[in-house]
């Protein structure tokens, strides 16, 4: 688990670029699947043939960004955000853009409110003299995510940009490989472009029309001094989500999802998320509607440079989901 994540933290995929975490997805599913397919929106689908029911797992591979909305006569890049971007975290961050540029965020001093969130104080810094230099390393367009930082904290926690979610991603990942003799069809969906509005999920479900859904993802943690108000922690295993602002998930997959967990030996945790949302809100909306669920992750600092998480927790959802595609499925 820990070589897959960083290998997935270091790969540059923006949301709307996700053109290279894919290609690094995609060569360490193909031992496991019977086919691979990329969507005329970029999502990957890797499916693994069974004759049982057709199950839709969903994580996405897309990463907040900033995309360059303009460039100033000093050569200075305006921005704005692409995703859930939070001005207060983005300070003075080390930034890089698909090409290899590297720049800094940061901001325009005076009057300066970080509280309101807003993007207009904000710029990159590129190093560039003029606006003709900064235009021979970067358009109008281009986006810059925060840089790979791939770092662990004490035997379990590990922390990075982009973990929200690519950790998601690697628990996808281990579960396929943890499929054996699997009697369900499993359509293993690694999304593009969920941070802006679900879009890859709303695409691949209408696709693979499943008879069930679940959604891989990360939510917040509630166990760091006066943090968010959330009963999950990190390393407590993982979470079984009840509901977020995109989905109520089906009692019937909670039910089928703390079964297998019950039956695996892992501690879950049920999760109440008041905002926020993940693909399976899309999943469960589409044709004529589908019974979704939800396993997350629990992270500290979400949208940030330094998203943290327990690897045991990824190492048991995919575990915990893996037993669950391994029996027969009654909804």
């Amino acid at each position: 688990m820990r070589e897959t994540l960083k290998r997935l933290l270091n790969a540059y995929g923006a949301t709307g670029h996700e053109e290279a975490v894919r290609e690094v997805i995609r060569e360490m599913v193909e031992p496991w699947v019977d086919s691979i397919e990329v969507d005329a929106l970029g999502n990957l689908i890797c499916v693994k043939k069974g004759a049982g029911r057709r199950v839709m797992l969903a994580a996405h591979m897309d990463q907040i960004g900033f995309v360059v909305s303009e460039i100033d006569e000093k050569g200075f890049l305006r921005v704005f955000n692409v995703g859930g971007i939070r001005s207060i975290v983005s300070l003075n961050r080390h930034v890089v853009f698909e090409n290899g540029v590297h720049g800094v965020v940061s901001y325009e001093q005076e009057g300066f409110k970080p509280g309101e969130n807003s993007m207009r104080p904000l710029f990159i810094d590129i190093g560039a003299k003029d606006r003709a230099d900064a235009e021979r390393k970067v358009q109008i367009g281009d986006v810059a995510v925060y840089v790979p930082d791939v770092f662990e904290l004490g035997d379990d926690l590990m922390g990075s940009p982009a973990m929200d979610n690519r950790v998601g991603c690697a628990v996808l990942i281990d579960t396929l490989r943890r499929l054996k003799d699997c009697p369900n069809e499993v359509c293993a969906v690694f999304t593009v472009q969920e941070e802006v509005g679900l879009r890859g999920a709303v695409a691949a479900a209408y696709g693979i029309d499943p008879e069930m859904g679940i959604a891989l993802d990360v939510t917040m943690s509630g166990d760091t001094p006066k943090g968010p108000r959330i009963a999950v922690s990190v390393g407590n295993g993982p979470c079984i989500k009840v509901l977020d602002n995109s989905v109520i998930c089906s009692p019937k997959v909670v039910a089928l999802m703390e079964t297998a967990a019950e039956r695996e030996g892992i501690a879950a945790q049920r999760e109440v998320l008041t905002g926020g949302g993940t693909d399976a809100g899309a999943m469960q909306k589409t044709r004529a509607g589908v019974p979704c669920g939800v396993l997350s992750v629990a992270c500290r600092y979400v949208h940030s440079a330094c998203e943290v998480i327990s690897i045991a927790d990824a190492q048991n959802g995919a575990k915990l989901l893996a037993g669950l595609l391994n029996s027969e499925i009654c909804l």
